[in-house]
């Protein structure tokens, strides 16, 4: 018996879902008052960080790589260290992201195996205390 593994980016509808969980993220980041912290981590125009997380995720998803075809190997980590990121930014990000995931994602108990990643994943790119 021949079985082809479903990825998680195809099991929630590839780019068009991806792309829309990005932009909700970052609507949500950009107007919520309580999400203040983390959005002045970024810039006025949030248009580059969203493109840069949608390629991001697709492949982190398990979609096409883009962020690796277009910028190399993430090394998320590195990445963020000019950013000064506790748990307050963690919690903000984290917070717009599970908004926005619980708006776009269909209910489905594979979410909470995204989500437990995307905690590991936020709380890993804290870079100071607090």
């Amino acid at each position: 018996m021949n079985q082809t593994a479903t990825t998680f980016y195809d099991h929630i509808g590839g780019e068009p879902t991806v792309r829309k969980l990005v932009d909700r993220f970052y609507e949500l980041m950009d107007t919520l008052p309580e999400a203040y912290g983390v959005r002045k981590l970024h810039p006025a125009d949030l248009s580059g960080s969203a493109q840069k997380l949608f390629m991001y995720l697709s492949g982190w998803l398990g979609g096409p790589q883009l962020f690796v075809q277009a910028y190399g190997h993430p090394r998320l980590r590195a990445r963020h260290l000019p950013f000064e990121i506790g748990e307050a930014e963690r919690d903000q990000w984290l917070m717009c992201m599970r908004q926005a995931i619980h708006e776009v994602l269909p209910a489905d108990e594979a979410n909470e195996q995204l989500w437990k990643a995307l905690e590991d994943l936020a709380d890993h790119m804290r870079n100071m205390a607090g």
